[in-house]
């Protein structure tokens, strides 16, 4: 086996798409809270103000973590909660609450992995510019030493972003994400460049104000491509292309993100005209070391390459399995996305977020046979082990996700949970997916 003894196998959630209680305990409005208010913009108009009401059912939800058997638990705080006014006055209660969920975390054997910012930005933040607003980077360097003199005498490990392709591609660039925007090249590139100096500024502050040394780590969402006859050629077509950079869509590319990140500087295939002109002077802190890279993967794209070793896509045959959501079936992005990650900046790898959306309700026996999602599991952790095998420093899994919730724009049409949710009653059922993973856990991958 390439698991070793010390692998992670946990699940994750987003606190937005899971807490509920919106309104409650000194927490004030962010994005989502307020895009959720407009017609048409979520599926049949749900919102997260109740959802999973994970904000009360904290204690049965760790209860059911600890029944599967995960090692860890990924969960996001609400910059919100913590900080109601975006920076200023610590919000005790909402402190509270996630003391409360990290000790019974503990209590229960399952390590807390915290991540500061999962899309649910301050709506107050908001109003003054948010992250178009060169004076973010500062506001967040302030959430992230609240959360560390908080929380980091009993957690070690945090990620600063999740998803900022995500995130800032469909809220700025598309659109039909919160705040909903649709901005240019110029304004684009400057939230790149804001998100990317508070990530920066988050880490040192984190360093500085640990009460253990931390363990950091930054997260992309990425779409690896798959060689598809593995050739030398092919290859080489695959790895070149996974780092370049789309004039128009650089967002949601890899390049902006990681190089800048672990290099100290931006690619060279990035209009740096269109960034602040001093943008060179916030490069030391953007590069900032960091531990570990964190990818959400869930889909790759089949590629060739032609005579001149240019990458070229392979359309979806009639057979192509896909999800609810029509994203393809490809287990092997679990081999060359953490591949050439680890190759590319020679850090270790978590895999952390990884799962299928499949609609599935109770049967009359009372059990959920997501029989699909054991499917998918098993044969995209398989060729993360190959991975493992070949060389590729994971350290962990992470199934997205633990609940059925709020699947942003989708609402809750779309169901990735390894636990049924009813959001009528808030019922929790485990599904077969669960307890297949639970006995998978017990015996380390084999």
């Amino acid at each position: 086996m390439a698991f070793g003894k010390d692998f992670i196998w946990g699940a994750a959630t987003a606190s937005y798409q899971i807490e509920g209680a919106t309104n409650e305990d000194g927490k004030s409005l962010n994005i989502w809270d307020t895009f959720c208010e407009i017609p048409g913009k979520v599926y049949n108009g749900h919102s997260g103000a109740v959802g999973c009401d994970h904000y009360h059912r904290v204690d049965e939800d760790v209860a059911l973590m600890k029944e599967i058997g995960i090692k860890a638990y990924r969960f996001s705080l609400s910059w919100s909660r913590i900080l109601p006014d975006g920076t200023g006055e610590v919000n005790a209660a909402g402190i509270g609450f996630y003391n409360h969920l990290i000790n019974k975390l503990l209590e229960n054997g399952i390590t807390p992995y915290i991540t500061l910012y999962h899309w649910d930005l301050p709506y107050c933040l908001y109003l003054r510019g948010g992250w178009m607003n060169p004076g973010i980077s500062d506001w967040y360097a302030e959430y992230a030493r609240v959360v560390t003199e908080s929380f980091s005498d009993r957690v070690k490990s945090f990620i600063t972003f999740n998803e900022p392709e995500v995130f800032v591609d469909c809220g700025y660039r598309q659109g039909f994400h919160a705040p909903g925007y649709k901005l240019g090249r110029r304004d684009m590139m400057n939230i790149c460049h804001n998100v990317l100096t508070a990530h920066g500024k988050a880490v040192a502050t984190m360093r500085k104000y640990a009460k253990q040394p931390l363990e950091i780590g930054f997260v992309s969402a990425t779409m690896p491509p798959i060689p598809v006859n593995k050739t030398e050629k092919e290859i080489k077509a695959a790895r070149d292309s996974y780092f370049k950079n789309d004039k128009y869509a650089f967002p949601v590319q890899n390049g902006i993100w990681e190089d800048t990140i672990c290099f100290g500087k931006y690619p060279e295939d990035i209009d740096t005209s269109l960034l602040p002109s001093d943008y060179e002077k916030d490069l030391p802190i953007i590069s900032t070391p960091i531990d570990f890279i964190g990818l959400n993967i869930y889909r790759g794209q089949y590629i060739t390459a032609d005579e001149e070793d240019n990458r070229i896509n392979v359309p979806s045959g009639l057979n192509q399995p896909t999800t609810a959501m029509d994203w393809e079936i490809t287990p092997e992005a679990l081999y060359w996305g953490p591949k050439f990650f680890h190759e590319r900046y020679g850090l270790p790898i978590y895999i952390t977020e990884n799962g299928i959306s499949v609609r599935c309700e109770p049967s009359p026996d009372g059990k959920i046979y997501d029989i699909p999602r054991i499917d998918y599991m098993r044969d995209y952790i398989a060729c993360l082990e190959k991975a493992a095998k070949d060389g590729t420093e994971v350290k962990g899994y992470f199934a997205w996700s633990l609940l059925d919730n709020f699947e942003w724009a989708c609402g809750f049409k779309e169901r990735f949970g390894l636990i049924h949710v009813n959001y009528e009653t808030g019922k929790r059922t485990l599904k077969e997916s669960a307890k297949w993973y639970s006995d998978f856990i017990k015996k380390n991958g084999k």
